[in-house]
């Protein structure tokens, strides 16, 4: 059974979807790489409580008051995809990693362009922070809802971690 509740955010509408008992995915409106049936649309009064668990917690991450995630998930992928998403989890809110960074953390440092497409390809947008993967010189670069929303939820992180200051 594939399910989905669409909840608001300050990003636009996200899709939560939902095997029952796990997040499958959070996609946005417009996402590039959202899969075409997201399953029967349901009514938060209706979700399984994973589904409302997730609205939740994005609310909380977007009012500043959560900085990571604790939800039962499942993203099929394959070994290297789920290797990329792993290491994801590690980026510190407020900071980000270039590809180059990523793909060393992975073991695969010559594999930077293989990362950034597992990295496009994450399919639980935001609970897995692929939003904060940026160029080698720190450029906003491709994300599957849009460059804009990726700079929107890098301010939002930013603005809310004190700067560190030099000892």
């Amino acid at each position: 059974m594939t399910i989905h509740l669409t909840t608001d955010s300050p990003v636009g509408p996200l899709r939560l979807r939902s095997d029952g008992e796990r997040l499958t995915g959070v996609f946005f409106a417009e996402h590039r790489h959202a899969p075409d049936d997201l399953g029967e649309a349901v009514d938060e009064a209706l979700a399984p409580p994973v589904l409302r668990e997730t609205a939740r917690q994005l609310q909380e991450y977007f009012a500043g008051d959560r900085t990571g995630f604790d939800l039962p998930t499942a993203a099929p992928g394959t070994d290297f995809q789920q290797q990329v998403w792993a290491q994801l989890r590690d980026i510190p809110y407020g900071r980000t990693w270039s590809y180059g960074e990523l793909a060393r953390a992975v073991g695969r440092p010559g594999a930077s362009r293989a990362v950034g497409l597992a990295n496009g390809r994450n399919p639980l947008s935001i609970v897995v922070p692929c939003h904060r993967v940026v160029g080698a010189d720190g450029s906003i670069t491709g994300y599957g809802g849009g460059v804009e929303r990726k700079q929107v939820l890098l301010d939002l992180e930013r603005s809310r971690t004190a700067p560190t200051l030099p000892v």
